[in-house]
């Protein structure tokens, strides 16, 4: 079977779906997709590698501490293993783990129409999630005020708690919601995104550069107007 390489933003990708899920089922093709345990967060990437066959892996950041292993690694597929080749000779033999073991994916999500859309910028989002560890905040609020979408982070289980707000964008149409996020549903990859988001239950970030996407479940606490 012929050797392919993986690349540097395919791992990224790796790397960054094993902050969702320890574990991982690549599907034969270029599709890859991962879910919480939870089934709160279900990310998408296509990316750049045409995979020959479907194989599991139960412990993402070990794999890819091993991939670390090499300088331009090599990769070969078989029926219940992978090879992966260093440039001086040396190899590694990697185990599949069995599908059944997995947290994958049952299903596509079916998404609703969409009542609100914005694009949030990669810098805005990464000053929420500084200030809410600063302050030591897990929610994140995004609710209009005046004809702008504001994001804010706070504890919504103590009304006097601190809370942090910027301005992300303004928003053409008058509409009144308070959609509320956990924070660490929100580990993207750093990049611009379209924010998609639905009356209720669900929510559409996508890539501005990249063919990824992630769907974060809205918390119950959310709420729209129109």
């Amino acid at each position: 079977m012929s050797k392919i390489s993986i690349s540097k933003e395919t791992l990224a990708v790796l790397k960054n779906f094993a902050g969702f899920n320890s574990n991982v089922l690549v599907p034969e093709g270029n599709v890859i997709k991962t879910i919480t345990p939870a089934k709160n967060v279900m990310a998408i990437a296509t990316v750049q590698e045409e995979f020959p066959v479907e194989f599991g892996i139960w412990d993402l950041n070990k794999f890819i501490g091993t991939v670390s292993l090499f300088d331009n690694p090599t990769f070969e597929f078989f029926d219940n293993h992978m090879k992966i080749h260093g440039g001086s000779g040396s190899s590694i033999k990697y185990m599949y783990s069995a599908k059944r073991l997995l947290t994958i994916p049952e299903r596509d999500i079916n998404m609703p129409d969409h009542v609100v859309e914005f694009d949030l910028h990669e810098d805005s989002l990464l000053e929420l999630k500084k200030a809410g560890a600063v302050l030591q905040l897990e929610d994140l609020s995004i609710f209009t005020d005046n004809g702008s979408v504001i994001g804010k982070v706070f504890d919504k289980s103590d009304p006097t708690s601190n809370n942090y707000s910027i301005e992300l964008c303004g928003l053409v149409e008058p509409k009144k919601f308070d959609f509320h996020f956990k924070l660490e549903n929100l580990r993207f990859l750093p990049g611009d995104y379209t924010c998609q988001i639905t009356e209720k239950v669900v929510s559409r970030f996508a890539s501005a550069n990249d063919d990824l996407e992630y769907y974060v479940a809205l918390e119950s606490t959310s709420n729209y107007e129109g």
